[in-house]
C-alpha cells in the first residue's frame, strides 16, 4: 500500500498519465488518418465567421453534426485553424489539458492533492480528448471564475465567465461563486465591461450586422437542440435521462426536474457564517462543477470531464480519514463513470446497461447528493491541506 501510495501522488509519473493518454488518443487519430469531426466543427466556427457564412446549420462539405458555439469561439480556435490539421488537432487537444492543468494547481489545496486530482481525472480527461472536445477548457474556465474570485481578483473572474459563457453557455454558472466576492460592484461592472467587449470583439474579423445575426441564430439553434437531446442515444446522461430511461417516462420535463435541482444546489448559500471557510467553498466548486453536468440534457460522454473534476476536488476535499462509503463512490464513479466508455468496461454491460439507461450519470449524481448532506451536516475546519488566499497567484 505505501508503494502504491507514493505511485499516486508521483509527480512525473501523474504528470506522463494525465498528458500522456490525451497526446495518445489526439496522435493515434492523427497518424491514422481519422482526426475527430469535431475539429472540423471548431476549425470552421473561425473559417465560417472570418467570410461571414453560417456557423449554425448542416455543412456536409465541410464536417458533419452541427455547430453550437458562439461566435467569440472563433478567435479562440484561429490559431488551431490556421495550421495543419494534424499539427492543429494535436495543439488544441493538449492546450485543452493544459488549461485544465493550470487550473486544478491553482486551487487551494496542497501539492500532492493536486496530483491526486489530475490522476483521477486522467482517463475521463482521455475519453474528451479522443472526441478533440472543448469541454476540459470549459472546466477550466469554471474553476478560474472560482480562483479569481477567491484571491480578490473579480476583473479577470468576470473574464472567464463571459468568455465561457459566450462559448457555451455552461460557463455562466462561474456566477454560483458570486457571494465569495469581496468586492460585488466592481465584480458586477467587470462583467457589464467583458459582456460588452466580447460580444464586440468578433466583429473585427466579421461584421457588426453578421455578429448580431450569429447571436440571433444561436439562440435558434440551442433551443432546438435542446428539444433534440431527449431520446438522442449519445446525450442526456443526466438525472433527466436516468428517469427517462430506466422508468421509461419519455415525457418528462426538463424543467420539472431541474427547479428542484436549483433549489438543493442553493443549500450551499444558507450557511453564510461558513462563506470564508475554504473546504466550505471548495464544496460549492465540487457541485458546481457536477450541478452543470448532471442537470444538462446536453451532456454526453465527453462532457463528464467537467463533472468529474468536481468529483477529485470533492474527493480530496473530504476529512481525513474517509469512510468507506466515501471511497466506494469514488470507485463507482471511476468504473462506471469513467470506465464505462473504454475497452476496459464489459461490452455487454456498456451496450445493454450502461449506455442505454444513462447510467454514467449515476455515481455523479449519488456524489452530488452526499456534497448536498455535507453542505447541511458536515462541521468545517481549516486544515494544513488547505492554502490561503495569499499563497494562490494565478
Amino acid at each position: 500500500m505505501s508503494k502504491l501510495a507514493k505511485l499516486i501522488t508521483n509527480k512525473p509519473f501523474v504528470f506522463i498519465l494525465y498528458f500522456g493518454l490525451s497526446f495518445f488518443a489526439v496522435a493515434k487519430s492523427v497518424i491514422l488518418s481519422h482526426i475527430h469531426n469535431n475539429y472540423f466543427v471548431y476549425k470552421y466556427n473561425f473559417i465560417n465567421v472570418i467570410h461571414q457564412h453560417t456557423i449554425f446549420g448542416y455543412q456536409p462539405q465541410h464536417f458533419q453534426d452541427l455547430n453550437h458555439y458562439g461566435p467569440v469561439f472563433a478567435l479562440l480556435m484561429a490559431p488551431f485553424a490556421l495550421l495543419p490539421d494534424g499539427l492543429g488537432v494535436i495543439l488544441w487537444v493538449m492546450f485543452n489539458a493544459w488549461v485544465l492543468y493550470i487550473a486544478i494547481k491553482l486551487l487551494p489545496l496542497k501539492e500532492s492533492h493536486h496530483i491526486i486530482i489530475l490522476l483521477i481525472c486522467a482517463h475521463e480527461l482521455m475519453t474528451s480528448s479522443s472526441n478533440v472536445e472543448i469541454n476540459p477548457l470549459i472546466g477550466a474556465l469554471i474553476i478560474l471564475s472560482f480562483v479569481f474570485i477567491r484571491n480578490k481578483k473579480e476583473f479577470w473572474a468576470a473574464f472567464v465567465i463571459v468568455l465561457g459563457t459566450l462559448i457555451k453557455l455552461y460557463g455562466i454558472v462561474g456566477l454560483a461563486f458570486f457571494f465569495l466576492s469581496k468586492d460585488k460592484l466592481k465584480f458586477v461592472l467587470s462583467l457589464l465591461f467583458w459582456s460588452v467587449v466580447l460580444f464586440v470583439l468578433p466583429m473585427f474579423i466579421s461584421s457588426p450586422a453578421y455578429i448580431i445575426q450569429t447571436y440571433h441564430d444561436w439562440y435558434g439553434d440551442l433551443v432546438t437542440k435542446n428539444l433534440n437531446n431527449i431520446g438522442h442515444s449519445l446525450q442526456d446522461i443526466s438525472v433527466m435521462g436516468l428517469i427517462r430511461n430506466i422508468f421509461n417516462y419519455q415525457q418528462l420535463s426538463n424543467i420539472t426536474v431541474l427547479i428542484p435541482g436549483i433549489l438543493v444546489f442553493a443549500i450551499w448559500y444558507m450557511r453564510i457564517k461558513l462563506f470564508d471557510s475554504i473546504p466550505y467553498q471548495l464544496l460549492l466548486l465540487a457541485s458546481t462543477l457536477i450541478f452543470v453536468i448532471i442537470f444538462s440534457s446536453s451532456s454526453e460522454s465527453p462532457t463528464y470531464i467537467i463533472a468529474f473534476a468536481g468529483v477529485g476536488i470533492w474527493f480530496m476535499n473530504l476529512d481525513r480519514p474517509v469512510t468507506g462509503f466515501e471511497t466506494g463512490l469514488l470507485v463507482l464513479a471511476l468504473i462506471i463513470t469513467s470506465l464505462s466508455p473504454s475497452d476496459l468496461f464489459p461490452r455487454y454491460l456498456r451496450l445493454h446497461y450502461v449506455a442505454p439507461y444513462k447510467l454514467k450519470a449515476l455515481p455523479c449524481v449519488l456524489i452530488w447528493l452526499k456534497i448536498i448532506y455535507e453542505m447541511i451536516t458536515r462541521k468545517f475546519n481549516q486544515k494544513s491541506q488547505y492554502k490561503p488566499v495569499a499563497s494562490q497567484q494565478p
